[in-house]
């Protein structure tokens, strides 16, 4: 079998080694990797992130004994379920040698039709998963701009009365959000890339990735209020490349909400 020319000899060991002992369980009826691996782009910090296609029949009880199988994988570490990124279907592993992380996602096989990115197939019975992925094309989910113009300002009075009543660390959490769910996205989406939050933004957009540390403040006042204005301009920057219906008065009055914050 050929992988992918990036993949480090460890996780390439791994991975060998993960096909072996799934491919003997005919429940599975098929083994696709995404991520970097899909992109060829891996190196050795990157993870393993593999789709596990199961037979429909099978499918609730591959899910009751997930943890069996990857248990009988040489070298487990640690291993837990996806339900804080909203994946419960999703077993986020590490291994050893190398400490791999990998992520190993168990779908029934019509389920793994929908996608976000790119998923090559590394191993499958009689071509099922190939056919899958060919009857449709991945979709990264992207903010649409109408959808954040409803909200953003609304989300600046937020962000405001968090900074004016001293909540210094949850306003550093809320411009987190800010960066990774709506402006950093937005502005790969302008340029044609996938929208994939703050991941990867130094290299793919180095002169916004300047401009975004602009908005990373410590926890307070005096670095959170110019880190949120400045929130505030990158999205106007933004906005003014898409065609959205402008909320005119909610963006004054909230505007000025913040503004007052300002040290004269």
């Amino acid at each position: 079998m050929t992988f992918s020319s990036t993949l480090p000899s460890a996780h390439e060991q791994l991975l060998r080694h993960i096909l072996d002992v799934f491919c003997q369980d005919s429940r599975i009826v098929g083994i696709g990797a995404s991520g970097s691996y899909a992109s060829n782009s891996m190196d050795e910090y990157s993870d393993l992130d593999l789709v596990i296609a199961v037979d429909p029949v099978h499918y609730a009880q591959v899910m009751a004994e997930r943890f069996t199988l990857i248990d009988a994988l040489n070298g487990k570490l640690a291993a837990f379920t996806g339900e804080h990124v909203g994946e419960p279907r999703l077993v986020i592993a590490l291994f050893s040698p190398g400490t791999i992380h990998v992520d190993f996602k168990f779908v029934a096989l019509p389920d793994a039709a929908q996608r976000v990115d790119d998923t090559q197939v590394l191993w499958e019975r009689d071509g099922q998963l190939s056919a899958v992925f060919a009857s449709s094309t991945p979709h990264y989910p992207s903010p649409e701009p109408q959808w954040v113009e409803d909200r953003f300002w609304v989300w600046v009075h937020y962000g405001a009365t968090k900074i004016a009543r001293g909540e210094y660390f949850e306003a550093m959490e809320f411009i987190s959000f800010l960066r990774s769910a709506i402006l950093s996205p937005l502005a790969l989406r302008q340029h044609g890339l996938t929208p994939s939050g703050v991941r990867r933004i130094e290299s793919r957009l180095p002169d916004f990735a300047r401009e975004l540390e602009k908005t990373v403040a410590t926890p307070n006042k005096d670095a959170l209020l110019p880190a949120f204005a400045h929130c505030i301009a990158l999205y106007l920057s933004l906005r003014d490349q898409e065609t959205v219906t402008v909320n005119h008065q909610a963006q004054r009055e909230c505007t000025a909400y913040f503004e007052q914050l300002l040290p004269r």
